[in-house]
């Protein structure tokens, strides 16, 4: 059974790899896996057990977390993928953004009878994710073959230092590479590999730790300074914010997750300016301090972008303009206890209120949030909103 697993999910078993287990050991984690079903299953349940694995092996030191179902819905609920859209995650961890929006463009979580043709079709083609940590890839592959999918564009590299990928002529991500008319721009585009053509971008890129590798800082002008210079360490984030916004087709969306201080602190500010000259703010989301606790009590909000676009030939309009209303949000309900254990919805009877699928419903104010912004976004004739 494994050599076939091997042959047919290449991506997550290596082709020589083997079973470590001994055959007792195998036989006593097989006796309590066997009755457990994971179609339906509350995915929150498997983020849990990878992220305790990960944390022990030091994953918690490079400031990188699973982000909670709850949020990760919410995202996905007001940036509203669309079928013919294609969407990606630089920092993919375990999928969840990627799973969550195939989810969404389904309606519906995955069943035991797996997807139809178009849902799979869908799912094979049109969702991607990218991560820099081996373990993970596999952990979002099995996600991914687990949500239904089977296949999928879920690749090990380093979403900042695309001068170290090797790609190859055939490889999936080269066709969503942008194009230009001008052959030059065209060329340097391909050979740097440095603006691409996503419609959606939602990720949450890990915090900890600081870019030394002066060659790849000086590939981002984010960070470059008044007389041209370029600093000589930088926060991961900050290069994640400019990365990610060269992977969006002009009026391209996203949802990025980042530490309160890059909202706040007035060294950053050019930071925000630069923000601000690339695309529009749709809107800030503060999330709960208990958010992604008990790993960190860090606090984080969540940016919404718009990238501007005057040319319906390129992409979604978003005529960029200098004055415009901006959708603000504090959480008040994270979902999380002070410990970080989750809060659960109870009814009059103190009893937990159970999903559609008998799952526990955590509590949280966020659903609330994003219909807000969807009312809000409606007005404002947002064009991934606008009938």
């Amino acid at each position: 059974m494994f050599d076939n697993a091997k042959s047919k999910w290449s991506g997550v078993f290596d082709y020589g790899e083997r079973i470590k287990l001994t055959p007792d050991q195998l036989k006593i984690c097989v006796s309590f896996l066997q009755d457990v079903k994971l179609f339906n299953c509350d995915l929150r349940v498997i983020d849990d057990a990878f992220e305790y694995l990960e944390i022990k092996v030091g994953k918690g030191e490079k400031g990188q977390y699973f982000t909670p179902r709850h949020v990760i819905d919410m995202c996905v609920k007001m940036l509203n993928p669309k079928r013919d859209e294609y969407m990606i995650d630089t920092a993919a961890g375990s999928c969840g953004f990627t799973v969550h929006t195939i989810f969404y463009v389904w309606g519906h979580k995955f069943k035991a009878q797996g997807p139809t043709a178009k849902e799979a079709e869908y799912a094979a083609e049109m969702v991607y994710g990218i991560d820099f940590d081996s373990r993970m890839v596999k952990i979002a592959k099995a996600l991914n073959i687990i949500a239904g999918d089977g296949k999928t564009h879920v690749y090990r590299l380093d979403s900042l230092n695309p001068k170290n990928w090797n790609l190859g002529d055939n490889h999936p991500l080269l066709d969503r590479l942008r194009h230009f008319d001008d052959p030059e721009m065209d060329k340097y585009n391909r050979e740097n590999l440095k603006e691409f053509a996503f419609d959606i971008l939602m990720t949450n890129p890990p915090f900890a730790g600081d870019i030394k590798d002066t060659r790849i800082i000086a590939y981002y002008d984010i960070v470059r300074k008044p007389n041209g210079k370029y600093p000589s360490k930088i926060g991961r984030d900050i290069l994640f914010i400019e990365r990610n916004l060269n992977f969006l087709k002009p009026g391209g969306r996203m949802a990025i997750v980042l530490p309160q201080g890059r909202f706040n602190n007035t060294s950053d500010e050019h930071i925000r300016r630069f923000i601000a000259d690339k695309a529009r703010i749709l809107a800030v989301v503060g999330l709960h301090q208990n958010t992604f606790k008990p790993h960190t009590g860090t606090k984080t909000s969540v940016l919404f972008l718009q990238k501007w676009n005057d040319d319906p030939k390129a992409g979604p309009l978003c005529p960029k303009v200098d004055d415009y209303p901006i959708f603000f949000a504090v959480s008040e309900e994270g979902g999380k206890d002070n410990s970080g254990e989750y809060i659960y919805e109870k009814n009059e009877k103190g009893e937990d209120i159970l999903d559609e699928y008998g799952h526990k419903v955590v509590k949280h104010d966020l659903f609330e949030i994003a219909n807000a912004f969807i009312e809000f976004a409606k007005k404002e004739r947002f064009s991934f909103w606008t009938p």
